[in-house]
């Protein structure tokens, strides 16, 4: 369950007319905040920021729909996550949450740090502009 603090602050940026990835981004704070402190650790910085979309995806924010090329279970993740949002939250099953949990006690917390983040950002950059790239050269 997401912080209160964080949710005031998704609904703020969705009161502004902020875009979804803007109201998003404060989930996927919230998730990178949880690995530095030691609250559980992730296997990679795309995993922090996977959990954090999800949890926005369940606190109702409206994310499109992962890309056509992501893998099968990451869009039926998503879309389940969605499904999710619509019906309300409801008290999560005791045994799933701690397995979850223990999952992710069990990984590291490299995934939160400066260096990871940031050559996390800088592959997206890059792979978003090469995409750019081509969807120029293929108009021209």
């Amino acid at each position: 369950m997401p912080e209160r603090d964080t949710l005031q602050r998704a609904r703020r940026d969705k009161r502004q007319g902020k875009a979804p990835s803007t109201q998003a981004g404060e989930f996927v704070r919230e998730e990178v905040h949880h690995v530095r402190e030691g609250k559980h650790g992730a296997r990679s910085t795309k995993q922090a920021i996977a959990i954090g979309l999800s949890k926005a995806r369940r606190a109702g924010v409206k994310l499109p729909a992962p890309p056509r090329s992501a893998k099968k279970r990451t869009k039926r993740s998503a879309e389940s996550a969605t499904r999710a949002a619509r019906r309300g939250a409801a008290r999560p099953a005791p045994r799933r949450s701690r397995a979850a949990k223990r999952a992710l006690e069990r990984e590291g917390r490299g995934a939160a740090s400066r260096k990871a983040l940031s050559r996390q950002a800088r592959s997206a950059a890059r792979r978003a502009a090469r995409t750019r790239q081509r969807r120029r050269s293929a108009s021209a």
